[in-house]
């Protein structure tokens, strides 16, 4: 047993760089079918993010001008766990969302790839076995 106290113990919100709020808030909404959880507002100012619940992580949008930064799209994909990656692909190129290539099978899990309107790089996610 370790008398190590444990430093880190999960991951609370990860935050992702949007230009247009209310565009990302209907993708994530209405398109992806998460639940807004909170507004960041500040009384009378326009909403700085929003936040968005997975079931596990916390997607907090943000819009960088709001606070004096440059958007830049998050290039590497956050892997967003469904019960069927094919049946969710589906789902989302029937509202138009389009893909970057096939449905790759790793032997471990299914996943494909797609952005949000601001260019930031999902996957959708399934694992099928164990890790080796």
């Amino acid at each position: 047993m370790s008398t190590q106290t444990e430093l880190v113990i999960g991951v609370d919100f990860l935050t992702l760089p949007v230009s247009d709020l209310e565009a990302s808030a209907r993708f994530y909404g209405d398109v992806l079918g998460l639940e807004r959880s909170a507004v960041w507002q500040r009384e009378g100012q326009p909403a700085l993010g929003m936040e968005f619940e997975t079931g596990t992580v916390t997607i907090a949008l943000i819009d960088p001008k709001a606070i004096g930064q440059e958007p830049s799209p998050h290039r590497f994909p956050i892997a967003l766990r469904v019960p069927d990656v094919q049946a969710a692909r589906e789902q989302l190129e029937a509202q138009g969302v389009s893909f970057f290539g096939d449905t790759i099978d790793t032997g471990v899990c299914h996943m494909t790839h797609f952005a949000d309107p601001d260019g930031n790089v999902l996957m959708l996610h399934r694992r099928y076995a164990p890790r080796t």
